[in-house]
């Protein structure tokens, strides 16, 4: 099981891939960007756990890639460890006040770095920011997202279940199972990078269960389109017999449908809500009702 996803945004050759290499064996997921441009497009179709950013960059230097990200709702809650020969005091200080959760200087101990690289990613699972399953914003993060929704317009909230995921967790086990929440999240990121706004937040408060706050205004569109590809692409997680005879044949002889998307979709732009409960609560119920729909 890896330990995280880690993104190193370096373009020396030779110190990204001793990075790469190190972090690697450490049990980490590494990918490696070697320009500010590079990054920002990684982050939208992925999310990485941690981010090592260095400053000096050929097309951006490391700060505006920091405030890009620190700026765009998908990517604010990323830890971020600036590694950078740029020693100054005032450099520091810029780096820490654009939300870098740390700050290294080259030349640099690798098991210093090691240390801190798994503190901030602990930490951060810790405080229920991420779900470690699939580096989805988590319980905390969401609420925050929820009140600012309180404040705000034009915004559609959307509870999204994977159903039928108890029963392929029995039969194929939880490790194929979190496959398919990994997948989830993957897919989530793609269509909404597609069809929705720089501004839209995705998470993943535990379980079957994601949620995507978007503004856009095509939401009838990335829904069907999201309830389409998984039931796509969700085959290719289960064996070829399955596949043939169309249903997942459970443990005990009998046979499951293959897994789906049950969908809750609440707007402010139909209905005023009084508090974030009755938001969440509002979705998961009209999510049970499209389960029950799906299920006839």
């Amino acid at each position: 099981m890896s330990n995280g996803r880690i993104l190193i945004v370096e373009d020396d050759y030779d110190i990204s891939n001793m990075l790469r290499i190190f972090f690697s064996n450490e049990g980490y997921h590494v990918e490696i960007a070697a320009r500010g441009s590079d990054a920002l497009e990684n982050c939208r179709k992925k999310l990485p756990d941690l981010i090592v950013l260095d400053i000096m960059l050929p097309d951006m230097d490391g700060y505006d890639v920091c405030l890009s990200l620190r700026t765009t709702t998908r990517t604010s809650h990323i830890p971020i460890i600036f590694l950078t020969q740029k020693d100054e005091r005032s450099d520091r200080i810029r780096g820490l006040e654009l939300g870098a959760d740390d700050y290294i200087t080259k030349p640099f101990d690798i098991e210093e770095l090691k240390l801190r690289v798994g503190t901030a990613i602990r930490t951060h699972q810790r405080l229920n920011m991420t779900n470690p399953t699939t580096g989805l914003p988590s319980s905390r993060l969401i609420e925050d997202q929820l009140r600012t929704l309180m404040r705000a317009n034009n915004w559609t909230y959307i509870q999204i279940g994977i159903d039928h995921l108890a029963p392929f967790n029995d039969k194929y086990g939880f490790v194929a199972g979190d496959e398919v929440l990994r997948f989830g999240a993957f897919l989530l990121n793609e269509i909404d990078d597609d069809l929705g706004t720089l501004d839209d937040f995705i998470g993943h408060p535990g379980g079957d269960t994601f949620v995507l706050i978007t503004m856009s205004d095509n939401v009838p569109a990335l829904v069907d389109k999201l309830r389409q590809r998984f039931n796509e692409d969700v085959l290719s997680h289960y064996d070829f017999m399955d596949r043939e005879q169309g249903a997942m044949e459970t443990v005990n002889g009998s046979f499951a449908p293959f897994m789906s998307l049950s969908i809750g979709v609440v707007s402010s732009q139909t209905q005023r809500f009084a508090d974030i409960r009755e938001i969440t609560e509002t979705a998961a119920e009209l999510r049970r009702l499209d389960q029950a729909k799906q299920a006839r």
